[in-house]
This record gives structure tokens, C-alpha cells and sequence, in this order.
């Protein structure tokens, strides 16, 4: 018989991750890669650990992510919200609550604005001089 598993999937700047909750001991394993050797920064995988934390299920469930695109913080991000999902889709009367109010289910729309031409990036123009 298979294991009961729940997905979701998590964005955040230009990353998105994958995620999969399988009922375990609380190992989280991204792109083939334990979380301490894929992050290399305690704060951004406390960052990624949260969701458990204010769902109170901490080492209930084992993770298995895929994370492309973007940096380390962006990436950290999307799976917070791929794991708030996918905690959502396991149990939503226990989990949603907390985890909404906490922010973690609601999507940053924040991107990277886009260069515009005549301007040297987004905003930046070249310098200005009288003479």
C-alpha cells in the first residue's frame, strides 16, 4: 500500500519549489541534498522550518523538495510557502488557521522591477553634469 503524501508548490521572487509531505521524523531533503548541506545559512533554514513550528507538527513530516531559479533567500522562501500548502492539503481545519494568519500561505508578489531603456537599470540613470 502507498504512503499518503501531499503536495504544494511555493513561489517567491523567480524560485519555485516542488514539495511533497510524507507522515515521518522531520528530514527535510532538498534537491537530493539534506537541508544542512543545501543551505548554508542557520537563519534561512529556520526560515524554512517555521511552518512546522506554528502548525505545531514538528517532526511529524518528512520533505522531499525540488527548488529552481533564483538565490538561496528566494529559494528558502518558496519552500515556506510550498510546505505551508502542502500542510494545508494534509490536514486544513488543524493547519490553515495558524499558518494564515502567520502570513505564510499568501504568495510575495514582490519581482525584480525590469530595466527600462535609456536608464542604465531599473531606476539608475546615467550621471547628470551641467557642463
Amino acid at each position: 500500500m502507498a504512503k499518503m503524501q501531499y503536495q504544494g508548490t511555493g513561489r517567491r521572487k523567480s524560485s519555485v519549489a516542488r514539495v511533497r509531505l510524507i507522515p515521518g521524523t522531520g528530514k527535510i531533503t532538498v534537491n537530493k541534498k539534506d537541508i544542512e548541506d543545501y543551505f548554508g545559512m542557520e537563519i534561512v533554514k529556520r526560515e524554512v522550518k517555521r511552518p512546522f513550528e506554528i502548525a505545531g507538527c514538528e517532526g511529524k513530516f518528512d520533505v522531499i523538495a525540488t527548488v529552481t531559479g533564483g538565490g538561496f533567500t528566494g529559494q528558502a522562501g518558496a519552500l515556506r510557502h510550498g510546505i505551508s500548502r502542502a500542510l494545508c492539503a494534509a490536514d486544513k481545519e488543524a493547519y490553515r488557521a495558524p499558518l494564515k494568519a502567520a502570513g505564510f500561505l499568501t504568495r510575495d508578489p514582490r519581482m525584480k522591477e525590469r530595466k527600462k531603456y535609456g536608464l542604465k537599470k531599473a531606476r539608475r540613470a546615467s550621471q547628470f553634469s551641467k557642463r
